[in-house]
């Protein structure tokens, strides 16, 4: 256990779950989604899990703080699309569940909202179909994020969602767990089937070495990133020029591509900063929805990729947000 970062109450030791019976799971082998269930307060977590949690937050102590502020913009990412009309949601790779889950958010709004998660994890599944028993507005498929094709030609995926209509496709987390262009290749399937005024939400641990603040961070954030890669699985950090261009097709509305604990804070509070960029984009079209609320920044501008691009350059970083980015490192599924 990491001094002064966690306590037993907050993250206890000992799992609350059993392993799913068969060989669908090795517990020996610690996970990404339950990797991220520690750090966030769950028990869904087995001793595998938790030591590679400690061992990376030894080394990058803000990791906690990182999944924390991830998963307060998806709340709010969720929240905001289901305000504007948005009513069917696809997460991929969604994890386990946890406080704040996507159909709850977007249901909140309406409960008319339909909502599809998607993951690998055998212990995911068995969670998140306990906890959707009963309802026929939301449900979970087992499906790879690396096969889009597959996934989308998966009949529940299929009925369950109208593709004719906008759908808010989630990766949060996700991706920097792919390597070379697979993100890339992956999210090009994926808009090829969206129809104007769709969204792309993204999360993604992001390389910023020169907006790191002290001697260590920078180095500390990639040696974290090489941990986490050797003992539990791929972590590729990436740049803010390279996320931003797997916005290429959509239209990032404001703030544009930033900090994840400034995206569209509550009450226009951030939280702690933490290096994993954020942003939602709008799937170009003449029927597309748009953004009514003005914010900063000037029109959107072409960036990476011919990707439109809101607020301070790029990726919609200023200085400020830059130097903010490097306080903190997260990761998770």
């Amino acid at each position: 256990m990491v001094s002064g970062e966690w306590s037993d109450a907050v993250f206890p030791h000992a799992p609350v779950i059993s392993a799913p019976r068969g060989n669908d799971v090795d517990i020996r082998q610690p996970h990404p989604a339950r990797i991220y269930d520690y750090w966030l307060g769950g028990k869904d977590n087995f001793a595998a899990d938790r030591e590679v949690a400690e061992k990376v937050a030894q080394v990058a102590p803000w990791a906690i703080s990182g999944a924390r502020e991830n998963r307060g913009f998806l709340t709010r990412a969720v929240r905001y699309l289901a305000r504007a009309g948005i009513r069917q949601f696809i997460d991929v790779g969604s994890g386990l569940p946890s406080s704040g889950n996507v159909h709850e958010v977007a249901q909140a709004v309406d409960p008319a909202c339909r909502v599809l998660y998607v993951d690998n994890d055998p212990i995911v599944l068995v969670h998140a179909r306990a906890l959707l028993a009963g309802d026929e507005r939301t449900v979970v498929v087992a499906g790879d994020a690396r096969d889009p094709v597959g996934l989308l030609g998966d009949p529940t995926v299929r009925e369950h969602l109208d593709w004719s209509r906008p759908v808010a496709v989630l990766f949060v987390a996700l991706l920097h767990f792919l390597d070379g262009d697979q993100p890339a290749r992956i999210l090009a399937e994926v808009r090829e089937r969206l129809v104007p005024g769709s969204y792309l939400v993204v999360s993604h641990v992001a390389d910023l070495p020169d907006a790191v603040e002290g001697p260590d961070r920078a180095a500390a954030t990639k040696a974290a990133a090489e941990l986490y890669t050797g003992l539990a699985a791929p972590f590729v950090l990436r740049t803010p020029e390279q996320v931003a261009s797997l916005f290429t097709g959509f239209d990032l509305i404001e703030p544009g591509l930033v900090p994840a604990h400034r995206w569209r804070p509550d009450r226009g509070r951030p939280g702690p900063p933490v290096p994993v960029l954020a942003g939602v984009g709008c799937l170009a079209g003449p029927d597309a929805a748009v953004d009514s609320r003005p914010g900063p920044g000037s029109a959107p501008r072409r960036g990476p990729g011919g990707t439109a691009l809101t607020g301070h350059g790029a990726t919609g970083l200023g200085a400020a947000d830059q130097g903010a980015a490097a306080d903190g490192a997260g990761g998770g599924s």
